[in-house]
C-alpha cells in the first residue's frame, strides 16, 4: 500500500472512530483557498455545541505522527475554521476545537482533543 492509500485509510478510520464516539461528520477534505496557498482540512465534525476541525496524521509510530503536525498546518486549519464558520452561519455560536487524530497501521489510534488553540 502506498502512502496515498495509507493516508486515505487513516482518514477513513479517524472518521469512523469519531462517529463511534458520537460525532457527526459535517465535511470531509474541506478545501481552503485557491492556488499555491490552498489547503485542506481532513474533516470537520460536530458534537453537541462543538465544531471540531480535525487533522489526521498516519506514521510509523504515534510520536512521529504528533510531530508531523507543524505550526504552519495549525495556522492553516485555524484560517480554514474561520472560512468554514463564515460560510456556514448556522454554526456561528458554536465552540470551535482543533483536534488531532494520530494513527499507526495496522491499527492504533490516539485522539488528542484541543490539540492547539486559535
Amino acid at each position: 500500500m502506498n502512502n496515498y492509500h495509507k493516508g486515505r485509510l487513516a482518514e477513513f478510520l479517524a472518521r469512523f472512530y469519531m462517529i463511534m464516539h458520537g460525532y457527526r461528520i459535517l465535511e470531509r477534505n474541506y478545501i481552503i483557498g485557491k492556488g499555491t496557498t490552498a489547503g485542506e482540512i481532513d474533516f470537520i465534525a460536530k458534537k453537541r455545541n462543538y465544531i471540531v476541525f480535525v487533522e489526521v496524521k498516519q506514521r510509523q509510530n504515534l510520536d512521529s505522527a504528533a510531530y508531523a503536525i507543524t505550526s504552519k498546518q495549525q495556522q492553516r486549519l485555524i484560517r480554514g475554521a474561520e472560512c468554514f464558520i463564515r460560510n456556514n452561519q448556522k454554526y456561528q455560536g458554536f465552540d470551535l476545537r482543533f483536534d488531532a487524530i494520530l494513527i499507526t497501521l495496522p491499527f492504533q489510534i490516539r485522539h488528542i482533543k484541543n490539540a492547539w488553540t486559535a
